[in-house]
C-alpha cells in the first residue's frame, strides 16, 4: 500500500511540473536524440566506404597478372593425383605438377598450407587457370646465389656426379663442371675416388644463358696453402721439432708437408744407421715428426731431420765395444773386400775377408755369411772418430795353427783326400780347413813328373809323411817318397864304378842318351862317350826303347847322377882282343917281329 502511495505521489510530481519547464527538458532530449542519430549514419557511411574499398582492392588484386617468369609465394590449398593447388593471390588457384615434390625414390612430399616460391611459367586464357614450377623457382634462385657468390668471391658446396670428359660434373643445385686440373693440387692418379664426395669449389666462370658454370677446388686448397704455409713460416725455426706428413718419396730423400710448406728428409738424415732406400721406411701420408735443420727465408727451403732427434750412437760406441770385446751383429752388406755388420741402429762394423777364416782362402765373403744372418764376432779395433769398428769373426774360434804342430808331429804319418791338385804339387786335406801340400819333388825319388795329375785325381785317398809345419806363413809339408828309403842312397851298391850294364834307352838329346837301369834310375851316356868316333848328336843313330850296354863310369848319390859310357865299352873290348893276342903270339922268329911285339906290350901297359 504504501508503496502504491509513494509511486502514486512520484507520479504526481511528474505531472505537476511546470509545463514550460517540461517543454524545455523535452526539446532537449529531442536535440540529443537527434543528434545520436546524425553520428551513428557517419560512422555507417565510413564504414560502407571502407569495406566497398577493400572489396575494390581485392577485386582489383584478383585481376592482378603477375609477369612470367616471376617468381612469387604462396600457399599450397589443394593435392591431387596430377597438381598441387597454390594460391598466389589470383582469381584462381596455380597449379603446379605433383611430379615437382616427388623425391629420388618417387614419395610425395607436400603439405596443405606450406608455403612455397614458385615462378610463373605461363597463363591459360582460356582456363583462365596459371601454371606455375617449383623446380624452375629453385633454379632462378641457385642461379641468383650462383651470381652472388661469383661476385663476392665466396664459395658454393656440391656433390661430384660422376667423371666426364677433362673432368667431373658436379651438383651444385644445378649441373656444373669441374675441370680434372682444378681438382685438386696435385694430378690425382685415381680419378674415380673423387666421385660421390662432397665438397667445397670456387665458382671460376659462369654462363646462364648456356647453363655453363666451371668450377675449381684448386683454387680453395690454394688458398688455405698459402695460409698455411705463411702461419708455418712464422711459427718455425731452426732446431724446433715440428711434426708433417709425408707428401712424396724419392730415392734421394723425403719431402714433408708441414702445413703449406714442404721440407726436404735427406736420405742421410733419415738414420744414424744405413737406409738403402726411404721407401723402406716411409710412405705417402705417414704422419712423423722432424727437426728444423735449416730455414731459407727466401727460397722458402726447409732441411729436416729425424735421425738429429736421438743422440749419436758413436758418442758412447768406444765404451760399449771395446777391443776384445764379443759381439752379435746382422750382415747388413756385402763387398768384395768383406761384410758390414750393424751392432746396433747407427753403428756397423766391418769383417775383412782375411779374419773370416784361420783357415780358408776366402775370394768372397758372400761363401761364408749372408744378407740378414746374425754373426758372432769380435772387436779388433775401434775409431769412433772416423766412425769405423773393425771386427773379426775367426777371432770367435781358437786359431788350429796353434795347435796343429802338436797334434801332427814332424814324421807323422796322415791318411787324407785329394782337395786340389796344381802343377806344383798336391793339395790334401788334414783337419777342417787345414791343407797340406805334397810338392811336385816330394812324389818320388826317382820318377821325373811333369805334372802331378799324371798319378793321382782329386778325390783320391792317399798316405804321406808330414816334413815341415810353419805356423807364421800357415804352410803345412808333406812327403809321399818319404814313405819309402830313398833308392839312390844304395845306387852305388848296386852300380859299382866300372860294371857293365844294360838298359832301355828313354830319352835321347843333341848331348847324349838316358838309359834306364831300373825304375826310377837313370844314367846318361854323354855324347862324347858314345863311340870312339866323333858325334855331334845322337839324334838319328838311336830311339827311345832300344836296349844298349855300357859301362858305369861315375856315381854321384847326392845329386843322383850316373856316368855311362859305350865308347869305353868298346875300347876296353879292344884291348882285351889285343891283349889276348900278344900273349898267344909265338915266340919272334926275326929282330922285326921281337920289336913289334914289344911295342904292342908297351900299348897294352899304358892302358
Amino acid at each position: 500500500m504504501n508503496n502504491s502511495l509513494e509511486n502514486g505521489s512520484a507520479e504526481h510530481d511528474v505531472d505537476d511540473v511546470d509545463s514550460s519547464e517540461a517543454a524545455v527538458i523535452q526539446q532537449n532530449k529531442d536535440v540529443d536524440s537527434d543528434k545520436n542519430v546524425d553520428d551513428n549514419t557517419s560512422e555507417d557511411v565510413q564504414n560502407a566506404d571502407d569495406s566497398m574499398a577493400n572489396l575494390m582492392d581485392m577485386y582489383e588484386e584478383s585481376f592482378k597478372r603477375f609477369a612470367e617468369g616471376e617468381l612469387v609465394t604462396g600457399k599450397i590449398i589443394s593435392v591431387d593425383k596430377d597438381y598441387v593447388l597454390v594460391d598466389i593471390g589470383y582469381k584462381s588457384e596455380g597449379q603446379i605438377r605433383i611430379n615437382e615434390f616427388k623425391d629420388e625414390n618417387g614419395e610425395i612430399h607436400v603439405n596443405i598450407g606450406d608455403k612455397v616460391e614458385v615462378m610463373v611459367e605461363f597463363w591459360d586464357e582460356e582456363e583462365e587457370r596459371v601454371i606455375l614450377s617449383k623446380e624452375k623457382a629453385a633454379k632462378v634462385k641457385v642461379w641468383e646465389a650462383i651470381k652472388k657468390t661469383y661476385d663476392e668471391e665466396g664459395t658454393v658446396e656440391g656433390v661430384i656426379l660422376a667423371r666426364v670428359k677433362g673432368g667431373f660434373s658436379v651438383d651444385i643445385g644445378v649441373q656444373a663442371f669441374l675441370p680434372g686440373s682444378q681438382a685438386d693440387l696435385r694430378p690425382i692418379h685415381n680419378l674415380d675416388e673423387l666421385v660421390g664426395k662432397n665438397l667445397e669449389f670456387k665458382i671460376l666462370k659462369y654462363n646462364r644463358k648456356r647453363s655453363n658454370i666451371v668450377l675449381s677446388r684448386r683454387a680453395i686448397l690454394e688458398h688455405e696453402r698459402e695460409a698455411k704455409r705463411a702461419s708455418t713460416l712464422e711459427a718455425i725455426h731452426e732446431g724446433k721439432v715440428v711434426d708433417g706428413v709425408v707428401k712424396n718419396i724419392t730415392e734421394y730423400g723425403v719431402f714433408v708437408d708441414l702445413g703449406g710448406v714442404d721440407g726436404l728428409l735427406h736420405i742421410t738424415d733419415i738414420s744414424w744407421g744405413r737406409v738403402k732406400h726411404p721407401s723402406e721406411l716411409f710412405s705417402v701420408g705417414d704422419k712423423i715428426s722432424v727437426k728444423i735443420l735449416s730455414l731459407d727465408m727466401e727460397r722458402e727451403r726447409v732441411s729436416l731431420g729425424m735421425k738429429q732427434l736421438v743422440d749419436d750412437p758413436w758418442l758412447a760406441a768406444a765404451e760399449k765395444y771395446s777391443v776384445g770385446s764379443r759381439i752379435t751383429g746382422k750382415v747388413v752388406s756385402l763387398t768384395d773386400y768383406g761384410a758390414f755388420i750393424e751392432l746396433e741402429e747407427g753403428i756397423e762394423g766391418l769383417i775383412h775377408v782375411s779374419e773370416m777364416s784361420w783357415t780358408r782362402k776366402i775370394r768372397h765373403p758372400s761363401k761364408v755369411v749372408s744378407i740378414g744372418e746374425m754373426v758372432d764376432a769380435v772387436v779388433l779395433d775401434i775409431k769412433p772418430e772416423s766412425r769405423r769398428i773393425s771386427l773379426g769373426m775367426k777371432q770367435v774360434v781358437p786359431n788350429p795353427w796353434d795347435v796343429i804342430s802338436e797334434k801332427y808331429p814332424i814324421g807323422t804319418t796322415i791318411e787324407g783326400k785329394i782337395k786340389n791338385i796344381t802343377d806344383f804339387g798336391l793339395f790334401i786335406g788334414i783337419d777342417e780347413g787345414i791343407d797340406g801340400l805334397v810338392h811336385i819333388s816330394d812324389i818320388s825319388w826317382t820318377k821325373r813328373i811333369k805334372h802331378p795329375s799324371e798319378l793321382y785325381k782329386k778325390g783320391d785317398m792317399l798316405q804321406a809323411i808330414v816334413l815341415d809345419i810353419e805356423r807364421n806363413n800357415e804352410r803345412f809339408s808333406l812327403g809321399i817318397k818319404q814313405l819309402q828309403n830313398d833308392p839312390w842312397k844304395t845306387v852305388a851298391e848296386r852300380y859299382e864304378v866300372g860294371k857293365e850294364i844294360t838298359g832301355i834307352i828313354t830319352n835321347i838329346t843333341d848331348f847324349g842318351i838316358f838309359v834306364e837301369l831300373e825304375e826310377g834310375i837313370e844314367g846318361l851316356v854323354h855324347v862324347s862317350e858314345i863311340s870312339k868316333e866323333k858325334i855331334k848328336t845322337p839324334v838319328g843313330k838311336f830311339k827311345v826303347g832300344d836296349v844298349i850296354t855300357s859301362k858305369v863310369m861315375n856315381i854321384n848319390s847326392e845329386e843322383r847322377r850316373i856316368g855311362l859310357s859305350v865308347k869305353r865299352l868298346e875300347v876296353d873290348d879292344e884291348q882285351s882282343l889285343l891283349s889276348e893276342y900278344v900273349n898267344n903270339m909265338k915266340p919272334a922268329t926275326s929282330t922285326f917281329g921281337e920289336i913289334l911285339r914289344e911295342n904292342l906290350q908297351d900299348k897294352l901297359n899304358e892302358k
